[in-house]
């Protein structure tokens, strides 16, 4: 059997490989951008409210995870103001202090794929091509987020599947509920608040 073949024979290495890939590029990247006292201040704002919305939960999943009254919230500030870099760093660093506040770890390749990559997804927010279409952009961020839940979960929590259902349904059914009650609550939250007086005032 080729090397190729091996790998492709046990999707944990597929899955650890895309994953190793997402955070060197992430670092790279991370490397050219210039950090003001200011974007830094923002950062710790941000991921302080996050954490705390975070602490207060709708809905909490057996298996990890939880629908919470607007948790991604700031993440997603943060994003529309200083684009899909800082936005990414945040969400990061978001997926670090939840890791510590609310574990599940089945495996370590899991671990990335259902803590900082999901979050650094709420960088998607900020990318150019949602100037202006913050709404759009909010569900574009929420999709990546499912993407990687989704994939941790036909992986890593297919023994959590009950047996008449197949492990990418289960996954789709739990991961879409809870990723799909994230957006909606974050999409009525967004119509709500004064969303550019509240950027402007992060200027």
């Amino acid at each position: 059997m080729s090397n190729f073949e091996t790998i492709a024979a046990n999707p944990t290495s597929i899955f650890a490989l895309i994953g190793v890939l997402i955070l060197i590029f992430f670092v790279l990247y991370i490397r050219k951008m210039k950090f003001t006292t200011k974007i830094l201040v923002h950062i710790s704002m941000m991921l302080a409210l996050a954490i705390i919305l975070n602490a207060i939960r709708i809905y909490h999943f057996p298996q990890g995870g939880s629908v919470t009254p607007g948790g991604m919230i700031p993440l997603l500030l943060i994003s529309f103001r200083y684009g899909a870099g800082v936005g990414t760093l945040t969400g990061f660093l978001f997926g670090l202090m939840n890791l510590i506040q609310d574990p599940f770890i089945v495996h370590p390749v899991q671990v990335l794929f259902d803590y900082p990559l999901p979050f650094m997804s709420m960088g998607i927010a900020g990318l150019g091509i949602f100037a202006g279409r913050k709404f759009l952009g909010t569900i574009a961020a929420f999709l990546g987020r499912f993407v990687f839940h989704f994939m941790s979960g036909i992986i890593f929590f297919a023994n959590y599947a009950p047996p008449e259902m197949s492990p990418a349904y289960y996954s789709l059914t739990v991961n879409g509920m809870m990723v799909g009650a994230e957006v909606v609550i974050c999409l009525i939250i967004l119509k709500v608040l004064p969303l550019e007086r509240i950027l402007a005032a992060m200027k």
